[in-house]
C-alpha cells in the first residue's frame, strides 16, 4: 500500500501554534499568516506573540521589510507605531519580552506598550530625548513581573528608575546599560538592586571606586560584564572581589587616567571606547 503523507495544513491547530512560537517575528507576520487558512488561524494564538523583538527589523519606509509588509497587507502607509499595535494586539496582553528598535520610537509608543503588555519580563528600551527619559521610571514601574532591563545608554534619571524598579518589580534580576557611571549610579545599583544576578556595564566610563562599590554591594551577581570600559584596570583588588562571580568579563577595559569623560558627552555622543584604547 502506498504510504499516505499528511499535509502540514492538516495538523491540529495546537500543534501548528506550538511550532510557530519558535519563529522570528518577521516570519510569523509576513510568511506563516499567508500560507493557508489553518496556518493563519494557528498564528493568531496569543502564545505565538509572547516574544516581540523589533531590534533587527528595518522600519524605514523604503526598506525591504516595509515594502513586503505593505504588499502583503495591501496598505499604502507603513509606520513602526502601526506595526507595533498590530503585533501587540495579537499578543492579547501575554507578551513576556519586548525589544524596541534603538531609533524611531515615540514616547506614545512606549506608553501604549506599557498599557498593553503588563506581563513583560524582558524589556529593551530605545534611545530617547532627555525630556522623554524622565518618563521612563513611571513606565517601567508598570511592569510588575519585569526581570531584565536593557538600555543602550544610561538615562539621566537612572536613580529614580532604580527606585521604581525596587518598589514595583520584585523579581528584577538583570540590567544592561552603558554610560558614565557616577557615584550616584553605583549607589542606586547597590541600594535598589542588591540581589541583582546579571549586570552588564560594557563600554561605559566606570571609575574603579564606583566599580568596587558595585562589586562589594551586590554579592549575588552571577554574571558581570564590563568589557571595553574606561576608568579601571583589572588588578589584584578587582580579581579578588570578582573571584566569587560565576562569569566575569572584562575584555579591553583600561584605566586611561589621562582622559576625563562627563555624563553628557558619554551618554549623548556615544563615544566608542575602543578608539581610545
Amino acid at each position: 500500500m502506498e504510504e499516505e503523507w499528511r499535509k502540514w495544513e492538516d495538523l491540529e491547530i495546537d500543534c501548528l501554534s506550538n511550532i510557530f512560537r519558535r519563529l522570528a517575528l518577521e516570519e510569523l507576520i509576513l510568511d506563516v499568516s499567508f500560507v493557508c487558512k489553518s496556518w493563519y488561524k494557528a498564528s493568531l494564538d496569543p502564545l505565538c506573540w509572547q516574544i516581540l523583538n523589533f531590534e533587527k527589523l528595518d522600519f524605514s519606509p523604503e526598506s525591504r521589510f516595509a515594502k513586503k509588509f505593505k504588499g502583503k497587507y495591501a496598505i499604502l502607509n507603513f509606520s513602526f507605531a502601526g506595526f507595533m499595535n498590530l503585533v501587540v494586539g495579537r499578543s492579547c496582553g501575554l507578551a513576556t519580552e519586548l525589544r524596541f528598535p534603538l531609533d524611531g520610537v515615540s514616547i506614545q509608543d512606549l506608553v501604549s506598550a506599557a498599557n498593553k503588555c503588563p506581563k513583560l519580563k524582558v524589556l529593551a528600551l530605545p534611545n530617547m530625548t532627555l525630556e522623554n527619559e524622565l518618563q521612563i521610571p513611571q513606565l517601567v514601574a508598570k511592569y510588575k513581573d519585569l526581570e531584565h532591563l536593557e538600555m543602550d545608554v544610561k538615562p539621566s534619571c537612572f536613580s529614580e528608575l532604580a527606585a521604581e524598579i525596587s518598589n514595583n518589580c520584585k523579581n528584577f534580576r538583570g540590567l544592561k546599560m552603558s554610560g558614565s557611571i557616577q557615584k550616584s549610579d553605583a549607589s542606586a545599583i547597590v541600594g535598589f538592586m542588591p540581589k541583582i544576578k546579571y549586570l552588564d556595564l560594557s563600554r561605559s566610563y566606570l571609575p574603579k571606586k564606583e566599580f568596587m562599590v558595585i562589586m562589594k554591594g551586590c554579592r549575588e551577581i552571577e554574571r558581570l560584564s564590563v568589557n571595553f570600559c574606561v576608568g579601571f584596570q583589572v588588578d589584584k583588588d578587582v580579581l579578588e572581589l570578582a573571584s566569587s562571580i560565576g562569569l566575569f568579563e572584562c575584555e579591553g577595559s583600561k584605566l586611561c587616567d589621562y582622559f576625563v569623560y562627563d555624563s553628557f558627552h558619554w551618554n549623548q555622543l556615544y563615544l566608542n571606547v575602543e578608539d581610545f584604547l
